[in-house]
């Protein structure tokens, strides 16, 4: 059978419950198949009214971080309840993705340089959205004009600034200023601002030592702001800023949008950094809104319990999942399709199924097709996770 053959039978095959989807509208919660990704919407709708609350206090924008959640749906949601003007993402691929289920603002808050990928971009205002993307060399400012210039569209270009995360960015601001006077200067281009997310420090635990971070990423785009102006460019947008440091940004009189992904699910490893007053941000700022939904398959041996939550369910990049809303039982060990759970009591019975709070949220979400969503204890959507695999 042909390769060819094989995709369409694939893409063409009925929605079956536990087969290619953990459940369907209607279901009840407790015969959803496992594993699988399970939303709480009422958290969710809270968090991200939350954020939409707290940006349009700070008086910035919110361009949601879609690399999280990879989901149209969520992000069509962040776009109604909380006011986000747009998404972000890191790949092209990505960004299609979003663009083709009716998002209309996207950065692909990376570096683009591949030829073909570069040509792909060039071609997504033609499907209505506007298109941004970063850059940090000025040797890409050519090829990004000439496949703009070709598809006669406008790409809008962000330079970025190392501001401490010490990946992607250039750290002078002589070099800022070039980069922007070549996109300003570039056919098909046009120079839009800048990115300037310090990814470093998200996950530190104590808020001072984020702060601190911080203020250095604040100096560097201040300076570079003001030579952009003094040269006669102006930022429309100052991005950065994500769910450990927004109110830095928000609040710094520099930035005007902020990148925030994580505040919308929660994970464990984000749960754990501690806010102003040295409380854990899952414990009042923010709720845990994403799950793996997991099943006991055996309990065969006293005291451990085994699901059938592993490796194949979860990134466990941050740390292994945590069992939510119990302390009685922990999460403790995880192979390839099999999870252990020490259960000193004996309190899981097979069949039980138990909420495990992911390590990191993103690469969880990339490993699952559907999210379950879950309200008053039935199944009210199936979403799909549009860009997963979407990696190029």
């Amino acid at each position: 059978m042909s390769p060819n053959i094989m995709t369409e039978m694939n893409t063409n095959s009925p929605l079956v419950v536990g087969y290619n989807i953990p459940a369907e509208a209607g279901m009840d919660e407790c015969d959803i198949q496992t594993p699988c990704l399970l939303l709480d919407l009422d958290a969710l709708e809270r968090n991200i009214e939350k954020m939409g609350q707290f940006a349009s206090e700070m008086g910035v924008r919110h361009r949601v971080h879609g690399k999280m959640h990879k989901s149209v749906d969520v992000a069509l949601l962040q776009e109604e309840l909380g006011g986000a003007c747009g998404v972000c993402c890191q790949k092209v691929s990505e960004a299609e993705a979003f663009v083709r289920g009716g998002i209309r603002d996207v950065l692909v808050s990376n570096q683009v340089r591949d030829p073909a990928k570069i040509d792909r971009l060039a071609r997504l205002p033609q499907l209505g959205a506007r298109t941004i993307c970063c850059v940090d060399d000025i040797d890409n400012v050519a090829d990004l004009s000439a496949a703009a210039v070709r598809h006669r569209t406008t790409l809008e270009c962000l330079v970025e600034i190392d501001c401490g995360a010490g990946r992607c960015g250039v750290t002078e601001t002589s070099d800022v200023v070039a980069i922007a006077q070549a996109i300003d200067a570039a056919d098909g281009l046009e120079f839009s601002g800048i990115q300037a997310y310090q990814g470093a420090m998200q996950h530190l635990d104590s808020y001072e030592a984020r702060r601190q971070k911080i203020d250095i990423a604040v100096a560097m785009v201040r300076d570079a702001v003001d030579a952009l102006a003094a040269k006669g460019l102006g930022c429309d947008i100052v991005g950065g800023g994500g769910t450990g440091s927004y109110y830095f940004e928000g609040n710094s009189g520099v930035f005007n949008e902020l990148q925030c992904g994580s505040y919308a699910f929660m994970d464990a490893d984000y749960g754990r950094i501690l806010d102003k007053q040295g409380n854990r941000i899952d414990q009042g700022e923010w709720e845990n809104a994403l799950f793996i939904l997991t099943s006991v398959m055996s309990h065969s041996t006293p005291g451990k319990a085994i699901c059938d939550a592993g490796l194949k369910a979860q990134s466990v990049d941050s740390g292994l999942p945590v069992v939510y809303g119990r302390d009685d039982v922990e999460y403790i060990k995880c192979s390839d399709e099999h999870g252990v759970i020490d259960d000193p009591q004996g309190a899981l019975k097979v069949n039980d199924k138990v909420k495990l709070v992911p390590g990191h949220c993103d690469p969880t979400c990339n490993v699952h097709d559907w999210y379950v969503g879950v309200r008053n204890g039935k199944v009210e959507c199936l979403w799909p996770v549009t860009a997963r695999g979407m990696a190029y």
